[in-house]
């Protein structure tokens, strides 16, 4: 197993500085940085093999297509799919739940329908389903949280009828950290042969994932947040959902016969998904991503994440008079969110920012949470594989001296 310094030496940003003092970087939930070998990917397919795939019969095109292939096996691998039929590239989670809210909305749901969400849901797998919603005349129905963000999931018998087609739900929450009983939820669901959609944005950085044990019918995340580039994403469907939605868009590479004015007939799973031409040079880099990762200890990061996490919040909750923070469920993901009485994240944020700490503010695209808590944004502080224990306390000062100020 590497240690800590030599982790943080694959990943060039961080030997960076910021208004002069030494970056230190807690904004993984944003995006996570990207280690030397995923930077190297990128440019040397650039340089070397950029050509498109699934439609030439040239060497490069040819090695290009392998490897993006090969990529989408690493990517199977990493989520313990049964095939490769059910891993779709997409641009990302975003675009991977529209895809499924969308091509699923068109055939499965009508007026009087619901489709079940939870109140700490990001943005991004709340609005696609309320378009869907509002297209077919359905209802979206909410799991609400309680104070300390675990969901009520006592509630889930009354909220689930016969009239619910899919229930959406995110592994971990970007905001509260929490992360709810996934197959309680999904047990529920499918006594009542109701499919689920997992956003695993959050989750697949900080825990094993096994689609096949969790037993989820969607699954989506994005390159960008597990140490890969962006532009990327994924989007696994059990085998028998992909093949029984309609695509989510038309063109190249997603056909196989295309006749003017029969119609067309479309390409076998999982390119019928895979409309246009494919970020295939992010794909290949996110497979790059995931062997980096494949060459760590998964429990030392596991255990280095948590304490890290447990000793930022001790020290903020002893060192920062005023401070409030939001979500206290055991397991939670390495994420701190909070506010400072008497004082807005925002100034927050680009005081420690002057210090060369890198934190989020605003309702980081998850609004409905700060309504649950009445407040218009939060600051939110977040801890990837490479932060040390050093940067917690510089953090938890900057913010100290932040508040004090503001105060």
């Amino acid at each position: 197993m590497k240690s800590l310094e030599a982790i943080r030496s694959d990943f060039p940003i961080l030997s960076a500085t910021v208004h002069g003092k030494p970056l230190v970087y807690l904004d993984s939930a944003a995006t996570a940085q990207k280690p030397e070998v995923v930077i190297r990917a990128v440019d040397e397919l650039h340089r070397t093999m950029n050509a498109n795939i699934h439609r030439g019969i040239h060497y490069m095109a040819e090695e290009t297509t392998a490897r993006y292939e090969a990529a989408r096996e690493r990517v199977r691998a990493l989520l313990n799919a049964a095939s490769t039929r059910e891993i779709v590239f997409t641009s990302g989670a975003t675009q991977s739940i529209n895809l499924v809210a969308t091509s699923f909305g068109d055939k499965y749901i009508r007026q009087g329908d619901n489709i079940l969400i939870t109140e700490m849901e990001h943005h991004s797998n709340i609005v696609p389903w309320q378009i869907v919603a509002e297209r077919w005349g359905a209802e979206v129905r909410v799991i609400p949280f309680d104070e300390t963000g675990a969901l009520r999931l006592d509630l889930l018998p009354e909220l689930m009828d016969e009239k619910t087609r899919i229930v959406a739900v995110t592994q971990a929450s970007n905001v509260l950290g929490t992360m709810p009983d996934l197959r309680k939820i999904i047990d529920l669901a499918h006594a009542r042969d109701i499919p689920v959609l997992v956003d695993g944005c959050q989750g697949v950085v900080h825990t094993r994932t096994n689609v096949q044990a969790l037993d989820c019918d969607f699954y989506a995340f994005s390159g960008h947040k597990l140490y890969g580039p962006t532009g990327i994403g994924v989007l696994y469907g059990k085998e028998k959902w992909l093949a029984a939605l309609p695509p989510y868009m038309g063109g190249g590479d997603m056909v196989q016969t295309v006749t003017i004015p029969r119609g067309t007939t479309f390409a076998e799973l999982p390119l019928k998904f895979e409309a246009g031409t494919s970020n295939y040079i992010g794909a290949i880099a996110l497979g790059t991503a995931i062997d980096y990762l494949n060459d760590l200890d998964s429990e030392w990061i596991h255990s280095h994440e948590e304490s890290l996490l447990r000793h930022v919040t001790e020290q903020l909750q002893l060192r920062v008079e005023g401070i409030r923070i939001y979500g206290s469920t055991p397991g939670k993901s390495p994420i701190v969110s909070f506010t400072v009485e008497g004082t807005h994240p925002a100034d927050i944020g680009m005081i420690v920012d002057k210090l060369g700490v890198a934190i989020r503010t605003g309702t980081h695209c998850a609004e409905p949470v700060m309504t649950h808590y009445g407040t218009t944004a939060m600051c939110r502080l977040s801890i990837g594989l490479y932060n040390t224990k050093e940067e917690m306390d510089v953090a938890v000062a900057a913010i100290q001296r932040a508040a004090a100020m503001l105060r």
